[in-house]
């Protein structure tokens, strides 16, 4: 009886309502282990398998070379290995000359220096990279004093003075004359 027969009300007899019979009890049973598991084929899972694998010959070690492993599930053992494969040459166990001797300990005392001294270990190193100009501020700074140094000692007579090319020490003069 569809839902339109029941709107417009159809003459046609309703049939009786089936009566249900209860359900039967059935016992209750369990599956073993391999088959209540999802994962699929167990005993292809179980079988093993063997691999074959074949590496040619090298120049110093000549001839195929080949490795046969046999894989299962949860296991897997190398069946055969052919010599040459993997490190040539058997690690070597170093020997210890120094019989447990310890090394003699090098003293680091701080001894004074002087500051010519100083000056001298200072030459050439990363001394003054963290100053505000860098390295090449200080060395600037050292030639200006260098050259402060140099006019001091040349006679006032001579009016003409050497400088380097790209020099702007003129120009800084004419700044403070302004």
């Amino acid at each position: 009886m569809g839902l339109f027969d029941r709107l417009l009300g159809s003459d046609k007899p309703q049939a009786p309502a089936t009566k249900r019979e209860p359900a039967k009890k059935e016992e209750a049973f369990f599956l073993d282990a391999d088959t209540s598991s999802s994962m699929g084929n167990v005993d292809f899972m179980r079988q093993s398998n063997t691999i074959r694998r074949t590496f040619p010959g090298t120049v110093d070690n000549p001839g195929n070379k080949e490795i046969v492993d046999e894989v299962a599930s949860l296991t897997a053992r190398r069946v055969k290995e052919s010599a040459g494969l993997g490190d040539p040459k058997p690690a070597e166990a170093q020997a210890d000359l120094t019989g447990g001797i310890p090394k003699q300990v090098k003293k680091t005392f701080c001894e004074p220096m002087t500051m010519a001294e100083l000056d001298e270990r200072k030459r050439g190193s990363s001394f003054g990279v963290n100053v505000p100009g860098g390295p090449a501020a200080i060395k600037a700074e050292q030639e200006q004093q260098a050259e402060v140094a140099a006019q001091e000692q040349k006679p006032a007579s001579t009016s003409t003075s050497q400088s380097k090319a790209g020099d702007i020490g003129a120009f800084k003069g004419w700044v403070k004359d302004l």
